[in-house]
């Protein structure tokens, strides 16, 4: 069977939810089951491939495997997220499940590795050796060169891995709580948030653990037993149920990583990756603390301060008035109040500054689609690149009862240069969504949707290349936030902003003061979210880097917080079971501070005077984005910057911008 026929069985029916994946169980079932009985002919035709190996003869048949299987698990992973109904979401997880068995077989089967490992590579391209070796790495890792017995255990153990993080996953997303509050406990909350939740009869308000109504109160509300009470819920609405789920990953994955010969499974994640062992991890995990040490206890010591003179007696502040204090400090020393911007950023505009930033930043242009998304709830936009379609993107942005409750970027179709144009999906959770709520956002929310919008262009402009393995996101996993956190740092454009920051109801231009203010209030805190950062990725590479048996969780994530962070643990709190990423990333939650430094270190490439229109733009579009997973991330680096990153940008942004922010902290 060629690729070209695998490929016309299945052109007409590319999304699941346009054959009724979205609304019956049924339906996505058998549509999953089309997509792996595609990926299972393609692998029977590399295998019956006779005579001298290459690229086009067999390759082309794996890649082909490889697309379909993207295709199946992309779009399982999404309807998992966001179906309306529970019985299709669950469907879906099952259909989540089935493919990554099917991909945790091909991972371990030994002919598919020999047919591979036997390919003349002799005049194929850097992209595609690339291809090949990555491929054939991922196979050693995986223990493709193990006995047969050892191989079935170890699918066994993969099975189990990737159904308890399904569970873990779930939990979290169906795991939304609510609490109660009388009406005198909302004081400080804005109007707008105040109008969207009235009182009942006796008095009392219903808030829920949603994103739209948590941040506001921990953000905003005086009431410190309100915050707590929110803390607590939101912290705890995985538990207990993903606390014993967690431990058996735990042990699930060091048993893998102790098959395979690793010390630890943190060692076995990162063999592949740019970072190269724990170790390496470990590492820049002491260059952070370093570097970030310094600024927060500057930071802790202007805080502490200000909530003493407004509290006096005051000792300590607990996790759960940490963002609270940051904002009164910040409306005091920089006359900011994060609550006056809110009217220039209502959803809508939002997303057209985004669309119309990205659109003059890499050259393209979006159009609002007629093609059908999973709920009417999603727009559809087409992109195009001088005037010819290059892909398409779903916009699924306000909460649901049973979606996902984070912001996320997800593939839905891996491009394939000639076969598939790629396209992709934002999972999001910001406020509005309906005729009588604006959806006004925080400044905060808005540096997200910037930062998704990221992840979408690179899933969009890398998917052009000619392997399907190599396509949008496939780069190693601690590059993959760099194109992300390198565009959320547009948003502190002053020209960028007046452009889409007009006041909801008069139409006012965000006024430069304003800006100005906002910009200095927020590199105040800098320090403090490379703290979390540096807790977060911590606690991710600890859990991963032990022995499970006998583990604590509640005392270790306890103990880690209070040796890298100053705000008092609150007990009760169980952050690690909604901790989604250690079922995404595991132990490389790192990324997120490593690529924040190549990240920077890219965006002090561009012109600061014209940001969307110099050449740094196309540059880094052809360097990084285009490239999808084509080129190691570290060649990656040096092409865009001709050198390795350095430190210098993540230095200035952490500490040279606050002590301007904050005249004498120096």
């Amino acid at each position: 069977m060629s690729v070209e026929t695998i490929a016309a069985a299945i052109t007409e029916d590319l999304h699941a939810w346009e054959a009724g994946g979205a609304q019956s169980a049924e339906a996505l079932a058998a549509w999953v089951g089309a997509r792996l009985a595609a990926h299972e002919a393609a692998l029977a035709a590399l295998l019956a491939v006779e005579g001298p190996r290459t690229p086009e003869n067999s390759l082309r048949l794996y890649d082909a495997a490889i697309e379909q299987l993207n295709l199946a698990g992309s779009q399982a992973g999404v309807l998992n997220s966001v179906a309306a109904d529970k019985a299709v979401r669950d469907q879906a997880q099952q259909e989540a499940q089935r493919v990554a068995m099917a991909g945790s077989a091909l991972s371990l089967n030994r002919q598919v590795y020999e047919a591979l490992a036997a390919m003349n590579l002799e005049g194929a391209g850097p992209a595609t050796t690339h291809y090949v070796e990555r491929t054939l790495l991922s196979y050693r890792l995986a223990g493709v060169d193990k006995d047969e017995t050892t191989r079935t255990h170890l699918q066994t153990l993969h099975e189990k891995a990737t159904r308890l993080s399904l569970e873990f996953a779930r939990n979290i997303q169906e795991g939304a709580k609510t609490i109660e509050a009388a009406a005198n406990e909302l004081e400080g909350l804005p109007a707008d948030y105040l109008a969207r939740h009235p009182a009942d009869a006796e008095g009392r308000v219903t808030l829920t653990t949603d994103p739209p109504d948590m941040q506001p109160v921990m953000t905003f509300a005086t009431s410190g037993a309100l915050r707590e009470r929110m803390y607590l819920a939101y912290n705890t609405r995985a538990y207990p149920a993903n606390r014993q789920i967690l431990l058996d990953l735990l042990a699930t994955r060091q048993e893998i990583a102790t098959v395979l010969g690793f010390r630890s499974w943190a060692d076995l994640a990162t063999a592949d990756q740019m970072m190269g062992s724990a170790a390496n991890v470990r590492t820049f995990l002491a260059k952070l603390n370093e570097a970030s040490r310094e600024g927060a206890q500057r930071e802790l010591r202007l805080i502490l301060d200000f909530a003493r003179g407004r509290e006096p007696g005051l000792v300590a502040i607990d996790i759960t008035s940490r963002a609270f204090w940051y904002e009164q400090y910040r409306r005091s020393a920089f006359d900011f109040d994060s609550q006056s911007v809110r009217p220039y950023f209502p959803y809508a505009q939002v997303e057209a500054g985004v669309l119309e930033t990205a659109a003059r930043l890499f050259k393209v242009e979006f159009r609002r689609s007629t093609a059908p998304g999973w709920d009417p709830a999603v727009s559809v936009f087409d992109v195009f690149d001088g005037g010819h379609p290059v892909g398409r993107f779903y916009l699924d942005m306000h909460p649901r009862e049973g979606k996902d409750k984070w912001f996320s970027a997800a593939p839905v179709v891996t491009g394939v240069r000639g076969r598939y144009l790629p396209e992709a999906a934002l999972i999001c959770n910001f406020p509005g969504g309906d005729d009588k709520d604006p959806g006004l956002l925080q400044y905060n929310d808005v540096v997200t949707f910037f930062h998704e919008f990221g992840h979408l262009m690179h899933a969009i402009l890398g998917g052009h290349t000619e392997w399907a393995g190599l396509s949008g996101f496939a780069t190693e996993g601690d590059f993959i936030e760099v194109p992300s956190q390198m565009l959320e740092e547009f948003f502190r454009d002053e020209k960028l902003l007046q452009a889409f920051a007009k006041h909801y109801q008069t139409g006012d231009v965000l006024p430069s003061y304003l800006i100005q203010h906002m910009k200095l209030a927020g590199a105040f805190g800098r320090a403090d979210w490379v703290r979390a950062q540096l807790y977060y990725t911590t606690l991710s590479l600890d859990l991963h880097d032990q022995d499970p048996a006998g583990m604590d969780l509640d005392h270790i994530a306890r103990q880690l917080y209070q040796s890298l962070q100053p705000w008092t643990w609150l007990e009760g709190s169980r952050m690690y079971a909604s901790f989604g990423h250690l079922t995404g990333y595991s132990s490389n939650y790192y990324t997120y501070a490593f690529d924040k430094v190549i990240a920077l270190d890219f965006f002090a490439q561009f012109d600061p005077g014209n940001l969307l229109d110099c050449d740094a733009g196309a540059r880094y579009r052809r360097a990084v984005l285009e490239q999808g997973g084509s080129k190691p991330g570290r060649q990656m680096v040096r092409d865009f910057l001709g050198r390795d990153e350095e430190f210098a940008a993540f230095s200035k942004w952490l500490n040279e911008e606050f002590e301007a922010a904050v005249p004498g902290a120096a």
